[in-house]
């Protein structure tokens, strides 16, 4: 296949394509995902069908790929100059992040003109296009981590249930003084604690990173499912009462819902100390006041903006920081 007719990928598509190869996601799926859609899309000759590409072998895949990308690189304007550093880094990167088979690291072992690209990378990039930068660096890249608030390298996973975990545990985190763009600390919400259990089993057979799972007071049986497969490396809390919204202060949820209705009502705050979930409580709020339906991503934004200090942190929530914080390093 050396007489090859490649249509060139513009700098946005170029874009794309790095980063979705440079995510947090299983290293075969994301590799063989963005190679076949290049070949695809971007193979004029030979042409190669879709359903053939699934019988290729990763090296050819990975060449083909490899191809599209430098010759779309270098219709920018951009010579390769030979430095493969960042691909060597990215790969032991990924092999030490993954377990991966000797197939998988065929695709990460290329040659894509990375130094090249970094031309194409600014001061808004994504976080993943930022570390790359650093990764052509003579420098260390966890210390740039720290500096830079990359996120990369990952070093820790959290699992929760819910967005309302995934879009406060940061914001407290950084108010409890362990920023996890600093950390390397990872989040991410399953969509329910039955899907909990499946991304842990996922994961836990994948990464070689430690895994935090934090769950809702009724996942017991969830707990149970976990434990029996759970790594020495890895760490669960449940919660002692309700769901997550149940841990905020009630002065914190107070400030949120003066400022998000604002000129429009006062509100009966003592319905706060019912003995009911802080949800169910909010949802009445909403409804009473003729708004629209109470939504848990909105609210957590909502909280997430008037996180003011450490009197905001209940004692729960800091007790599960505390615990995430138990297997985490800080490089300075």
């Amino acid at each position: 296949m050396e007489n090859l007719k490649i249509k060139p990928l513009t700098k946005n598509q170029l874009t794309i394509s790095i980063d979705r190869l440079t995510r947090f996601k299983n290293t075969e799926i994301k590799y063989l995902r963005v190679y076949k859609e290049l070949i695809s899309n971007y193979l004029i000759l030979p042409k190669i069908k879709k359903q053939d590409l699934n019988k290729l072998d990763y090296e050819i895949l990975r060449n083909l790929a490899e191809k599209i990308i430098n010759y779309s690189i270098e219709q920018l304007g951009i010579k390769s100059n030979g430095d493969y550093i960042i691909n060597q880094r990215l790969f032991n990167y990924e092999n030490n992040l993954f377990n991966l088979s000797d197939d998988v690291k065929s695709l990460v072992k290329n040659k894509i003109n990375y130094k090249g690209f970094l031309e194409l990378i600014n001061d808004n990039s994504v976080k993943n296009l930022q570390w790359l930068k650093v990764l052509g660096e003579d420098s260390d890249i966890k210390v740039k981590r720290v500096e830079k608030h990359l996120h990369f390298p990952i070093e820790k996973i959290i699992i929760c249930e819910g967005i309302t975990e995934e879009t406060l545990l940061p914001a407290f985190g950084n108010i409890y003084g362990m920023n996890f763009d600093q950390y390397g600390i990872h989040i991410i919400s399953a969509g329910g604690k039955n899907q909990v259990v499946k991304t842990y089993y996922d994961l836990s057979q994948e990464i070689k990173i430690p895994i935090f799972v934090l769950l809702d007071k009724d996942a017991e049986e969830n707990l149970k499912l976990i434990k029996k497969r759970l790594r020495e490396i890895d760490n669960i809390y449940i919660l002692t009462c309700g769901e997550f919204e149940d841990l905020l202060p009630n002065s914190l949820i107070e400030r949120t819902l003066n400022y998000a209705f604002q000129n429009i009502s006062q509100i009966d705050f003592q319905l706060l100390n019912q003995n009911l979930p802080k949800v169910k409580i909010l949802e009445e709020i909403f409804k009473n006041r003729g708004l629209h339906e109470f939504k848990k991503s909105e609210f957590a934004n909502l909280i997430k903006e008037n996180i003011l200090d450490r009197n905001d942190l209940s004692d729960e929530i800091k007790k599960i920081l505390e615990n995430i914080n138990s297997h985490s390093q800080i490089y300075t």
